[in-house]
């Protein structure tokens, strides 16, 4: 009698080394992911109000256009020239904080804002973004 030995395939699939991958991603990409730190300015803006605040001193106001130009208490004057400007007036105000206000336009590009928001940040000037009337 001859016996016949049958080759049976196995139709079964593993799961466990499937698991162990997506375990050790998931962990790679948790500790990766709160090492990145995000390279943003911290920003608190400002809530709306209609009260009107009276101040008794006076606050230098950059304005800046639509277009990109920037004023200085309505004075038209380059980026360069403002930061030259803001840095001498900062520094006759050393015994207190100095403060301006950034008004642009309404379609003023972000990074016009942005670069005035930066130059007052590196001169320790509390700057209040507030909008073109």
């Amino acid at each position: 009698m001859s016996l016949k030995r049958r080759n049976q395939v196995i139709a079964e699939f593993n799961m466990s080394s499937l698991t162990d991958i997506i375990f050790l991603l998931l962990i790679f990409f948790m500790l990766t992911s709160s090492l990145v730190a995000p390279n943003a300015l911290n920003l608190k803006l400002p809530g709306s109000s209609n009260a009107k605040i009276q101040s008794t001193k006076r606050l230098d106001d950059v304005r800046i256009d639509r277009r990109g130009r920037f004023y200085l208490n309505g004075k038209r004057i380059s980026l360069p020239r403002l930061e030259t400007e803001l840095r001498r007036r900062a520094n006759r105000h050393r015994n207190g904080k100095f403060n301006i206000t950034i008004s642009p336009d309404k379609h003023t590009p972000v990074e016009h804002v942005v670069a005035v928001m930066d130059i007052a940040m590196r001169l320790d000037i509390n700057g209040i973004l507030t909008p073109q009337q």
